[in-house]
């Protein structure tokens, strides 16, 4: 059976997704979220994305993307897989930690609340005050998230010197 072809055009927004291979963990500390996170700053400033919210469970992550240009597939298989690089050289590791592929859900902009059902899941789900939720989601904002992603990148950076 074929695999189901990834939807990309200009402006389309994606709620995106993947766990870790049986169900393992992908975050095993501080340092590997940082990790991820600074990943994805890279990945936006390669692929103008705009991160509009994020999720990092210990075993899964959840993203909200926006993609000026049609390229998720491209984009992703570049996180992924240098997330990955970075995780098995610092945990010694072979192999993928990603179970399978990850999932996309194309997002709509009708307004019919997707991302503010999603957020309510998430808020079910999730240790985080209602402050620290909603500073995260930045649901309804036009300021994405590649700012401070990209400011986390740049201080980590300069702490390294």
């Amino acid at each position: 059976m074929a695999r189901k072809l990834r939807i990309q055009y200009p402006g389309a927004i994606y709620h995106l997704m993947n766990r870790g291979d049986h169900r393992e963990r992908i975050f095993c500390d501080d340092q590997d979220r940082q990790r991820f996170l600074s990943t994805l700053a890279e990945g936006c400033e390669k692929t103008d994305w705009q991160v509009r919210s994020f999720c990092l469970m210990l075993n899964h992550f959840h993203l909200v993307v926006e993609t000026p240009r049609p390229n998720l597939v491209g984009g992703m298989k570049w996180f992924l897989g240098v997330y990955t690089c970075r995780f098995n050289r610092r945990h010694q590791q072979f192999g993928h930690p990603f179970s399978g592929r990850y999932k996309e859900l194309p997002v709509d902009h009708s307004g019919t609340g997707y991302l503010k059902s999603v957020a309510a899941r998430l808020r079910r789900g999730t240790t985080l005050t209602t402050r620290d939720l909603a500073e995260r989601l930045h649901l309804g904002a036009r300021q994405s998230l590649n700012n401070k992603l990209y400011l986390l990148n740049k201080r980590k950076a300069g702490a390294k010197r």
